[in-house]
């Protein structure tokens, strides 16, 4: 039996070792006679804490390192894993399937042969959030991890200029500390997120040193968003909206929709998209009525059309 007037603390460690141990758990470590870890702490710990291998209490002041949650014999502190820890085992499972061991079809994948997964994973986000589906959005923002995950991968192994996730997450975080001065050094004040959008064009503007206002924009991108990409940079550096794209051309006449939009606070790639969504439903509205009238929805002519189209359309 231990002498129940000395202190015991029983640590309670993530099944997974982060190599943190809980700041509340500091000043029990530091008065201990000893450390201790049960047999539910792995050898690494054990190693990495300096601790002995003990199910029990001796007489002393100690702390007993433990991942059994129910284990509550002692002063009880939990080192809950910080958040985005589980991105780390999201790493070390796609450098397993990478590695010689793993999947011959991730072992074989490029930037290049990756590039189809990464638009259509983006656009199965993006209708996810506008169909509002909570689990989807969850699945699909996984799926974008893995491409993130895939292509750090894959650039880890280049022989000449490799990189790996750990530095693009750093370059993140780079990034968004020195495009928040106001939230991270408390060098100025910006109360609007109208003037943070334009503090964060002229941050990297100065950043990236570009020479036209143009600069940068992907052009790449579905060309409604594209367009109002361009209007949108060319506004702030206050081009005369009459020196936008115009004409009888289907493609100024575009152009100039979708600048219109964009200067009336609208983002016309997502009113087109909304606008062609309901148009595809309509369409399957009229085939499902047309087939249970006993008509073959796939021979429709123009009256069956107009007989079977849904009276209210938004």
């Amino acid at each position: 039996m231990g002498n129940p007037g000395v202190r015991r603390t029983v640590v309670v460690l993530p099944e997974r070792w982060t190599g943190v141990l809980p700041a509340a758990a500091l000043p029990a470590l530091r008065a201990a006679d000893r450390v201790l870890a049960d047999a539910s702490v792995p050898a690494e710990v054990v190693a990495a804490t300096g601790a002995v291998r003990s199910d029990g209490w001796g007489d002393g002041a100690e702390v007993l390192l433990t991942t059994d949650p129910a284990r509550d014999d002692g002063d009880l502190v939990r080192a809950d894993p910080p958040p985005g820890a589980a991105l780390l085992d999201a790493a070390a499972v796609m450098d397993r399937l990478r590695s010689p061991g793993g999947c011959p079809w991730d072992a074989e994948q490029t930037h290049e042969s990756l590039l189809q997964y990464l638009i259509e994973e983006s656009y199965e986000l993006y209708e996810a959030i506008e169909d509002g589906d909570r689990h989807a959005v969850r699945e699909e923002l996984g799926d974008v991890l893995l491409q993130v995950l895939f292509h750090a991968r894959v650039a880890a192994e280049d022989p000449e200029r490799p990189f790996t996730i750990d530095d693009v997450a750093g370059d993140l975080v780079a990034k968004l500390v020195g495009r928040h001065p106001h939230v991270f050094a408390g060098s100025e004040r910006i109360d609007t997120a109208e003037r943070q959008e334009h503090r964060w064009e002229e941050l990297k503007r100065a950043e990236k040193q570009r020479e036209s206002s143009v600069d940068g924009v992907p052009l790449g991108q579905p060309a409604v968003a594209l367009a109002a990409k361009l209007t949108s940079r060319t506004a702030r550096a206050h081009l005369p909206a009459d020196l936008l794209p115009s004409g009888s051309g289907v493609g100024e006449q575009l152009f100039a929709l979708a600048a219109q939009a964009k200067l009336a606070g609208i983002d016309p790639e997502a009113a087109l998209r909304t606008a062609a969504r309901r148009f595809a439903e309509a369409v399957r509205s009229a085939e499902r009525t047309a087939a249970a009238d006993g008509a073959d929805p796939h021979a429709l002519d123009p009256d069956a059309w107009k007989r079977y189209w849904p009276r209210e359309r938004s």
